[in-house]
């Protein structure tokens, strides 16, 4: 059978156990729910440029054909890292043997789902908030975990629920939504893939109340900026129907900011306003730790070629911030960013070791960080490298580092891209202490996923993920192994 068959043929399956196992399948961290054929034969084609190692079709395959029969349980399978692990680890075994004893907690399951339902608010309906929407509505799966309820906005115009639900379906920088919506003027609802979004006007919220809605317990992620500190955000905790607050951007004072993947397990049940960072410092924070915890690092400088965003002028006009008034679209606008001094709250051993700078360039979206840095311990640029990859590859790390080596990526390639932040190995300059590293970022819709990772602790909604302990071998060994 041709690779392109083979591809097809996984289509109903990854369906299957996504409908009726809970069991979200991926690539490297990359999700194969919905997608094409072409897709599908990307995401494997892809994972040899992770990896230095071919995922073959003929292997993937049939070993989601053996998970179907598995009746399993909720899950998040990397199906790339299952497969190297079987090539490693499974001689002697089948590959059923092998899937039972690895999946042992949910095999036999059948879509349980031990997780709770948390509802969610998103209070704006801006570039983060229509993307968190994006994202909750495909992980909607059975129904557990974070379940959107309702977004609440100011209303703009006679019109603005079918202007909201067709922002929401078109994008000009993400494309398409993927899937169906429907607007319900009556009722004040969008109604996206099967999942019904009550929409609130208010300016204040003080004027909402979320049990009038239904809505109970709610995590009420905040996309205006309006608020950064515990004072002003607290307005939404004293709302009926509201637990727990996060807020998508750095806060004031002595709210935690939090970057997953480094300091979620700081989340207590006791806070009920958490902040998630900026998109910098969400994409910056785990290189620095990687580099800190083998390397060192004695100071840095991180420059950031950024994106213009909302808060800048199309063309000259008055803006309160230095600089910002002149037009976004036609210059290069040098601006100041906390992102630097922000890493050491999420990395207290970063703490006065960091400097930053930012400068707003005329693309609409993905970010480049430039990080140059005074190691404790020498280096080169190949160990460096094969580091980052090894660390994109198997640690705890993986889901917000990337690492890519081709000639020929510029920023648009980025779009989309799930991990908070992607070294490009080119790039990388050593010259023993002295490291530069480039470091590419989707700061919408990359940022947006670590949101919605902060928000899944918050809730404690996280689905069990497998494979659950790390290859054993390293990736020289896999490439020796296949030599």
């Amino acid at each position: 059978m041709g690779r392109e068959a083979l591809a097809e043929a996984m289509i109903p399956v990854i369906g299957r156990l996504y409908r009726e196992n809970n069991v979200v399948t991926s690539i490297h961290g990359r999700s194969l729910i919905n997608k094409s054929t072409m897709n599908i034969l990307k995401a494997h084609r892809f994972a040899r440029r992770m990896s230095n190692t071919e995922l073959l079709l003929e292997e993937t395959a049939p070993l989601l054909n053996a998970l179907a029969e598995l009746e399993l349980g909720a899950a998040a399978i990397d199906i790339a890292r299952l497969t190297e692990k079987f090539r490693v680890e499974g001689h002697g075994t089948s590959l059923d043997e092998f899937l039972r004893s690895e999946l042992a907690e949910i095999v036999g399951k059948r879509g349980a789902d031990d997780r709770t339902s948390t509802d969610v608010v998103l209070y704006g309906f801006g570039r983060i908030g229509r993307l968190l929407a994006r994202i909750l509505i495909e992980k909607a799966g059975g129904g557990h975990g974070l379940r959107l309820r309702a977004i609440v906005v100011r209303k703009g115009a006679e019109n603005d629920l079918v202007k909201r639900a067709s922002l929401l379906r078109r994008d000009s920088v993400h494309g398409s939504f993927e899937g169906t919506i429907r607007v319900d003027e009556e009722a004040n609802t969008i109604t996206a893939n099967g999942v019904q979004i009550q929409v609130i006007y208010s300016d204040n919220p003080a004027t909402v109340d979320y049990t009038a809605y239904g809505i109970e317990d709610a995590l009420v992620v905040d996309n205006t900026g309006r608020w950064r500190d515990a004072e002003g955000l607290s307005q939404h905790l004293q709302r009926k129907g509201v637990a727990r607050v996060l807020l998508t951007a750095p806060g004031k004072g002595d709210l935690k900011n939090i970057v997953h993947g480094i300091n979620q397990s700081d989340i207590s049940d006791d806070d009920k306003i958490v902040t998630a960072a900026s998109c910098t410092t969400n994409a910056i924070t785990p290189v620095l730790k990687a580099i800190n915890d083998k390397f060192g690092i004695i100071h840095g400088h991180v420059e950031t070629v950024h994106s213009f965003t909302n808060d800048q002028n199309l063309i000259d006009n008055f803006h309160k911030g230095d600089r910002r008034g002149r037009s976004a679209a036609l210059n290069m606008v040098i601006t100041e960013t906390g992102a630097a001094k922000a890493v050491a709250k999420a990395l207290p051993e970063l703490q006065g070791k960091l400097t930053g700078n930012a400068i707003r360039v005329p693309t609409p979206d993905v970010s480049m960080a430039i990080l140059n840095l005074n190691l404790a311990k020498g280096t080169t640029r190949d160990e460096v490298n094969d580091y980052l990859r090894e660390m994109s590859l198997h640690s705890q790390l993986r889901k917000q580092i990337d690492y890519i080596d081709s000639p020929d990526v510029v920023s648009t390639d980025f779009v989309g891209s799930r991990r908070a932040g992607i070294v490009d190995g080119l790039a990388t300059i050593s010259n023993d202490k002295n490291l530069v590293l480039y470091v590419w970022y989707d700061n919408e819709f990359g940022y947006s996923c670590q949101v919605v990772r902060v928000m899944e602790e918050m809730a404690g909604v996280n689905p069990p993920s497998f494979p659950a302990r790390d290859i054993v071998a390293p990736i020289a060994v896999l490439e020796a192994a296949n030599a």
